[in-house]
């Protein structure tokens, strides 16, 4: 689904991420994993669109998408959260996710004179479908609430019901365990489960390493910059190359 090959990241002097590549199977959850200032995140701004690589190959279903636009790459299936959620803070939730399906007749505001029954039509429908991913992300009893209002958690499953009206092919989801208590911090890892049941791929960073054994197969180690191994949770916790890097040494 996703191939990615000798992508280079440069920053001046700064190399931030070197000759990374790997492949992201369809029907799949991988994670990515690795300590601070290992690249991640810069990873994802390419992959998303929001920074183009110095050199490298970023393939999407068989296309070339490095470099292009973000919200090209949005249209084409592939849709990102972010670490520290980012809605629009003054609109309720449900605002917040009928925003997202693209090219909307009233978008244009000669439509809401001239085409007002597609116009409504179009946003019943948005209404319709964001009721439902709220739904069934637990969150159909704040659809009315401000989403500044909402708790980090919340937020969270917020972007991923934003991402779900994107009707994506590929989630990269970043930190979505990040500052989520225990309690909520099951249910995303129940709700993500099952929206990867009904076929959508996930490319996860996460430094929770509970979430990441028991949601991702294969793993994606980075350190430096590169691409230090890819593996099953089981390898990835055992060996030594990751011991050193990400978790400050193995055990004697």
């Amino acid at each position: 689904m996703l191939e990615v090959q000798n992508l280079i990241k440069d920053f001046g002097g700064l190399r931030a991420v070197n000759r990374v590549s790997f492949e992201i199977r369809e029907h799949t959850i991988t994670g990515l994993i690795g300590p601070n200032g290992a690249g991640k995140t810069t990873l994802f701004n390419m992959l998303a669109g929001a920074l183009a690589p110095t050199s490298g190959r970023i393939a999407f279903l068989g296309k070339r998408i490095e470099g292009r636009a973000p919200h090209a790459i949005f249209r084409s299936g592939l849709v990102r959260t972010f670490q520290i959620p980012r809605p629009f803070p003054e609109m309720t939730v449900l605002e917040n996710v009928m925003l997202v399906p693209i090219d909307q007749a009233g978008e244009r505001f000669w439509n809401n004179w001239f085409l007002r029954g597609a116009v409504h039509a179009e946003e019943r429908a948005a209404r319709d479908r964001a009721r439902e991913v709220l739904t069934f992300l637990g969150l159909e009893h704040l659809i009315g609430e401000y989403a500044k209002n909402l708790s980090g958690g919340q937020q969270k499953l917020l972007e991923i019901a934003r991402a779900l009206m994107a009707e994506p092919k590929l989630i990269l989801l970043d930190e979505p365990g990040a500052g989520v208590n225990p309690t909520l911090l099951g249910t995303i890892m129940d709700k993500l489960q099952e929206i990867h049941a009904q076929g959508i791929t996930f490319l996860i960073i996460e430094h929770n390493m509970d979430l990441i054994a028991a949601l991702c197969d294969p793993v994606l180690v980075m350190a430096q910059g590169g691409l230090l191994m890819t593996g099953t949770p089981d390898e990835v916790r055992t060996d030594s190359r990751v011991l050193e890097a990400y978790l400050g040494g193995a055990p004697e």
